[in-house]
């Protein structure tokens, strides 16, 4: 559920731009496997539930001078959930949660990026996860970029959002203290 949001959010924290003189567009580092879409859940309020989406690609485009301009999408495989456990990995993928055979993907696409501060924004997007869309807003904060030792040019960021299971469609009454998932998202981008 945390899946593709985790990815756009992460991406969006590109759009804030670094310090770079022009807007440039970005592909994940899939194959680098240098971007995770991470979760967290409390149990029972007692611990956190970690899990990862594994399987996700996207894009995103900023410009430091014009940080509103900046674009996010990510597309996340719900069935990728990795909670380092078979058995609930199967529950998540089930009917009563992500519903994997039914809405296989998750998406993000940013509809509006705030700069909040220096190296700071909130990226506005359309989530899609659970056959529902709905908007949420990712803070973003800018890690760094620079020339890679292989010839290439990144630029990293994390962002962070929690959303509610219910406004996914998500009914499954997992206890008081687990109504809302908290995504954490690490990207970094290769520059095209």
């Amino acid at each position: 559920m945390l899946k593709k949001t985790l990815v756009a959010l992460a991406l969006g924290g590109a759009l804030m731009g670094a310090g770079q003189v022009m807007a440039a567009d970005y592909n994940i580092d899939k194959p680098g496997q240098h971007a995770f879409v991470n979760f967290r859940i409390s149990h029972l309020g007692y611990s956190w539930l970690y899990g990862t989406f594994k399987d996700f690609d996207g894009t995103f485009s900023f410009d430091p001078a014009k940080p509103e301009a900046s674009k996010v999408h990510v597309t996340l495989k719900t069935a990728s959930v990795d909670t380092n456990h078979a058995e609930r990995d199967k529950h998540i993928r089930s009917e009563e949660l992500l519903n994997t055979s039914k809405n296989p993907t998750a998406t993000f696409t940013s509809t509006a990026v705030k700069s909040t501060g220096e190296g700071t924004a909130d990226i506005t997007g359309d989530l899609t996860l659970n056959g529902v869309t709905k908007p949420v807003v990712i803070a973003a904060k800018f890690i760094g970029e620079g020339k890679d030792p292989w010839g290439g040019y990144r630029a990293g960021f994390e962002g962070t959002t929690k959303i509610k299971l219910k406004d996914f469609n998500i009914l499954r009454d997992l206890g008081p203290a687990s109504q809302e998932a908290e995504l954490v998202l690490s990207v970094e981008g290769v520059r095209q």
